[in-house]
């Protein structure tokens, strides 16, 4: 059966929602994690990078423009996913190492360190993970924490319907990675895969979201300073003349300019923050956790410090949005005074203008009178010189009488002609 042409985008959506599953982890199985910070722009070297690792193993190497790649290198699987801000590596191995404690022999040993050290970007989160066979009795988290977590109290519980049992500190060790045991009750490979995978989530989406509250720390008292000169701008306009207004406005454009080009740096930063949270709460909730009396779970440790952490950057991305409200309306207030006086001025300069229109309206019928008196005494001249003519060639007139006579038709003559003249050019203008 044939159907109308795909859309370009149909088989990549499609896979979409498949891309980057859970690994399948038997049970003893070793886990290492890097997570690093680095721009899009570096995607191509670290692909470029997992290329070459996968064929110094003789391993398939990811095709191009991938994100994704997950393959067997010898006796470790290397799965390495890009995202937005940052890039995973996530270093398998089965089994201990012929070690009792599963963090002696980390998977990333099994690669070569000259290739791990070169990878771009920097570092936000390692850590180790460990999938366990459990004991038959009751877990001691006392015992755990003295022996894999040097006495450091611990944050965990029961996950997957009990299936497992989940330990961490959430701290960084003296090898600068951060560790999780899982005790392995009854998980199938899928299962372990996905609570590992859960736990490193967890973990990375928590220290990308605190990556804002530098920023909400740095930008407070920026904040404070600008609120308290906002405050004096403020003051300052209620006494302000006209020759004020000037200078305030300059003082606020100013002001607003500073706290646009702060907003513009960080708004990126805080709405990825709110992001990271909001996964780090689904993550928790899909771990479906209990609790194991006088030990935090996941959720409370989240809830006691990282949401408080939260809370600050949200109420500093609301105080600075707030903050740019108010000086957008202090400035439309101020800009909609200098509007009022300029149209004030610009009234006062048309009244001035009219006047001026007035008087030289006075002096043109002035200077139209004289200029009728004057063409009116030339012309009234040269028809004296034409009746003096006439009368030296023996016509019976007077050059007197002629000239007097002609004044008066002369001068009406010059005014109608003036006027209509003037009637003309009004007229045009119009």
């Amino acid at each position: 059966m044939s159907l109308p042409a795909d859309h370009v985008q149909r088989f990549a959506l499609s896979d979409e929602v498949h891309a980057r599953p859970p690994e399948a982890l038997t049970t003893p199985s070793r886990v290492s994690y890097l997570a690093l910070v680095s721009p899009w722009e570096d995607r191509e070297l670290e692909w470029q990078g997992v290329c070459d690792l996968a064929r110094r193993f003789g391993a398939t190497a990811p095709f191009p423009g991938s994100n994704h790649y997950s393959g067997q290198l010898g006796d470790f699987r290397l799965v390495w996913e890009r995202h937005g801000e940052f890039a995973r590596y996530t270093f398998i191995a089965a089994g201990l190492g012929g070690s009792d404690d599963p963090f002696a022999e980390p998977a990333i040993a099994l690669a070569p360190a000259s290739w791990v050290a070169a990878r771009p970007g920097q570092v936000i989160v390692a850590a180790h993970a460990a999938v366990v066979k459990a004991d038959n009795g009751p877990v001691d988290p006392d015992i755990v924490a003295s022996t894999l977590f040097r006495g450091n109290a611990l944050v965990g519980g029961p996950v997957s319907d009990r299936a497992a049992v989940a330990f961490t500190d959430l701290r960084i060790h003296a090898d600068g990675f951060g560790r999780f045991l899982v005790q392995d009750r009854h998980m199938t490979p899928l299962q372990a895969g996905r609570v590992v995978q859960r736990l490193l989530e967890i973990e990375t989406y928590r220290m990308m979201a605190l990556l804002a509250l530098p920023v909400a720390r740095e930008l407070a008292p920026f904040l404070a300073d600008r609120e308290k000169e906002l405050a004096q701008v403020t003051d300052a306009l209620v006494a302000a003349g006209e020759a004020d207004e000037p200078v305030l406005l300059e003082r606020l454009t100013r002001l607003e300019a500073e706290i646009e080009s702060r907003e513009a740096a960080n708004l990126f930063r805080f709405g990825a923050a709110l992001a990271y949270h909001d996964l780090v709460q689904r993550r928790i909730t899909e771990l479906r956790e209990e609790r194991i009396q006088g030990i935090q779970t996941l959720r409370e440790f989240m809830d006691r410090r990282l949401v408080p952490a939260m809370n600050t950057c949200k109420a500093v991305s609301e105080r600075q949005q707030s903050l740019s409200d108010r000086v957008a309306r202090v400035t439309q207030l101020l800009s909609t005074r200098v509007d009022i006086t300029r149209e004030r001025q610009n009234r006062a300069v048309l009244e001035s203008m009219n006047r001026r229109a007035k008087l030289q309206l006075q002096l043109q019928s002035t200077v139209e009178g004289l200029s009728v008196a004057a063409v009116t005494y030339y012309v009234v001249g040269l028809i004296g010189y034409l009746a003096k003519g006439a009368y030296t060639a023996g016509f019976p007139v007077s050059p007197e009488i002629a000239m007097g006579a002609s004044i008066p038709v002369v001068a009406a003559a010059v005014w109608l002609g003036l006027r209509g003249f003037r009637k003309r050019v009004a007229h045009g203008e119009h």
